[in-house]
């Protein structure tokens, strides 16, 4: 079984920098988790990693899509497993733990059926959509919001091109790994988190994130487009509407990203095997070196 490195934990807590020597200690290639990074263009929101900071480390999966392509996590799960399988030692940096699961356990999604006809569906409003959900799929409904459109159209998709509900399709699953892997968890003391969270999303504004994201309206890129979603991005919506100011957006980003890195922890607390390390103290940093060394060479 393939030997995979994981490198996670929330926004802001260090991965990137632990990726890359990691990956220079054990002759790794890096591969970004990221659902934004992926984006051509939107580098300052994202945290996209510079050329200088890569140390001249292979990585994959940043910069290949236009924003106003779909990127989900099932094409997340094919290409990084192409990735994997084409690198002597691969690292995945960062990543939602949805995506992670995906990659590294047995997880198969439904494909879309090009034949599929959803004037129907599309025709609803979101209460009608959500409410055929819960009826039809209660356990995918409680996961769902009821404003993710295309998630709940495709678990109804599901369960009618199927026959059974998504959550069914889930279960029948066996979740287990498809990979020899480990995660190094990056954490840190929670206000100390935040404050690096908080400076961080100052350093993107002094870097120009305003500019990045009007540049991406000059080419047409619109709030709608998936790009345009995640956090750094979609806050400044209400303010190119002239409805808020540049401290009200800043202000935004810098909730969410606290939020974010809140469920973060969370999800990777109950749903994966992580082994949490203080990311800022080099004696620990240096301690899970060695435990990825001793794991890799047996």
């Amino acid at each position: 079984m393939k030997k995979v490195l994981v490198v996670a934990g929330p926004t802001a807590s260090g991965k990137s920098s632990f990726a890359v020597e990691a990956a220079k200690r054990f002759g790794g290639e890096i591969i970004s988790g990221d659902s934004i990074q992926v984006y051509r263009g939107m580098d300052i929101g994202s945290g996209k990693i510079t050329p200088e900071e890569t140390c001249g480390i292979p990585h994959h999966l940043i910069d290949i899509l236009d924003p106003r392509e779909p990127y989900s996590v099932s094409d997340f799960q094919k290409a990084a497993r192409a990735c994997i399988e084409s690198i002597p030692f691969p690292i995945i940096c960062g990543g939602t733990g949805l995506y992670l699961k995906a990659c590294l356990y047995d997880y198969v999604f439904e494909e879309e059926s090009p034949e599929a006809d959803d004037t129907e569906l599309e025709a609803m409003d979101s209460e009608t959509l959500y409410a055929l959900l819960q009826e039809r799929d209660p356990q995918s409904a409680r996961k769902i919001h009821p404003n993710n459109r295309r998630r709940v159209i495709r678990a109804l998709q599901i369960a009618a091109r199927t026959g059974l509900s998504k959550s069914e399709i889930e279960a029948a699953q066996n979740h287990e790994p498809v990979y020899d892997f480990v995660i190094a968890g990056c954490t840190m003391e929670r206000s100390r988190l935040y404050e690096r969270i908080n400076a961080r999303v100052e350093a993107m504004f002094e870097a120009g994130l305003e500019q990045e994201v009007r540049s991406m309206l000059d080419q047409g890129v619109t709030f709608r487009d998936p790009g345009m979603k995640g956090i750094g991005y979609r806050e400044f919506e209400p303010y190119f509407n002239g409805e808020c100011g540049l401290a009200e957006v800043k202000a935004e980003i810098q909730k969410h990203s606290r939020n974010y890195a809140k469920r973060q922890y969370t999800w990777l607390n109950h749903q994966m095997p992580v082994s949490w390390f203080a990311a800022e103290d080099p004696a620990a940093a240096e301690e899970m070196l060695e435990h990825i060394r001793q794991w890799k060479e047996n």
